[in-house]
This record gives C-alpha cells, structure tokens and sequence, in this order.
C-alpha cells in the first residue's frame, strides 16, 4: 500500500540522520497520500540505517493504524503530523528535526528572522520562523501546539524540542526547508556572535513576498 510514498519517507529519513539533521534515533517524517488521505509515517526509536520502506507505516487521520508490515509502531509524534494535515490542508509532508542550531534557538524560545532572501521560498507569512509553546512531547498537547505557528508559516520551531518544515508538493521539499532552517539557524547565531549580540537587519515580510521568477528571461 502506497509503495511510492513509503520509499520517499523512507529516503528521506535515512537522508536526514547521515546530513546530521537527526541524531539517536530522533526527529520523524511522513507524507499525505491526496487520493486515500492516509499517511505515511517513520517508525518509533528505529535506527535509520536499518530502515527499509516496508518499516513505514500506514495509517488514517484518526491515528488508526492501516498497515505495518514490520509490526512496529508510528512515531509517538504522529499527533502532531495528524493535526499539522487537519490545519493545513494543502499540505502533504512534514518533516520534523532535532538540528544542532534550530534547536538551540528552540531552547531559547528565540524566532529566527529573514535575515537572508533565500527564505522567501520558506513560506514564512511575518518573516520569520516562528517558535510553537512547549508541550510534552507524544501528547495532545504537543499536536496543539503547532497549529497557530503552521497557520503562520510552513516552517517553525518547537520550544525545546527542535524544528518542523512542511510542504504542499512532497517530503523532499518538506526536507529542502527543514535544510534551510538548520542553515538559517547557522547564520543568525554566527552573525549574533559576531555583532556580540547585536540584532542584525532582516527582511520585511513583504519583501520576501514579492519575489517572483525573472519575467525578462524567456522559454522556449
């Protein structure tokens, strides 16, 4: 079942442990199937290197599970996929991380500013990725806590706990963003180091939203 979806979750899971993006068997990936509107998800506490796609597991908008090939249970956080897909209906991935500087500032409770263009392809509405309040990690709670900052912007932090990138095409775009956030992370904490502090300029929100693709350049 949705052999397809499982192999790009798969993939991607395995891509964001060796990039560094997740660590001990942490962070956790899915992706909405359009037609059935199941979703596949990463198993819990599964090294990634032993991944294999018949590890995903199938299961419905009210966490029912549909299939598990390899017995093994959703990650604990799938209420929080569930309820991101329930906000946002455009969206068919998420990619949920524990990367060294986006959780830094998720610890510090701290909003990473536009402080490069290259953001504007984030979906950040405020130009900004946003922080979501603290809830325990596998609650209700938790699922809660990302519906006004998903409302806001396809990526933001979880105060805490780490980062969650989503996307309305596919996993690898989803992933492409929870990237950029690490990145984004990286260079907001170097530029503070070197201001010794110092907020640096960043981009309005309409700014970022302005961009399009250059109309002077032709297709043929």
């Amino acid at each position: 079942m949705l052999e397809a979806l499982k192999k790009d979750v798969c993939e991607i899971a395995k891509r964001a442990q060796k990039d560094g993006l997740c660590k001990h068997k942490s962070g956790n990936f899915s992706a909405r199937d359009k037609e059935t509107g199941y979703v596949v998800i990463t198993p819990t506490s599964v090294d990634r290197e032993l991944l294999t796609p018949r590890d995903m597991i199938v299961m419905d908008m009210n966490a029912v599970v549909i299939e598990n090939l390899s017995g093994l249970r959703p990650t604990s956080e799938s209420l929080m996929h569930l309820k991101i897909y329930e906000t946002r209906e455009d969206v068919v991935a998420i990619a949920h991380t524990h990367s060294m500087y986006a959780t830094t500032f998720a610890v510090l409770n701290k909003p990473l500013p536009a402080i490069v263009y290259e953001v504007a392809t984030m979906g950040l509405s405020k130009g900004r990725v946003p922080v979501a309040a603290y809830g325990r990690p596998g609650t209700p709670e938790l699922a809660e806590t990302a519906v006004e900052p998903v409302k806001e912007a396809d990526c933001f932090l979880m105060k805490g706990h780490g980062a969650v990138a989503c996307d309305a095409n596919d996993i690898y775009e989803a992933y492409l963003k929870a990237a950029y956030i690490e990145e984004l992370a990286q260079l907001y904490y170097n530029t503070l180091t070197a201001l010794n502090g110092k907020e640096p300029e960043f981009f309005p929100a309409e700014e970022l939203q302005s961009w399009a693709y250059p109309k002077e350049i032709t297709l043929k």
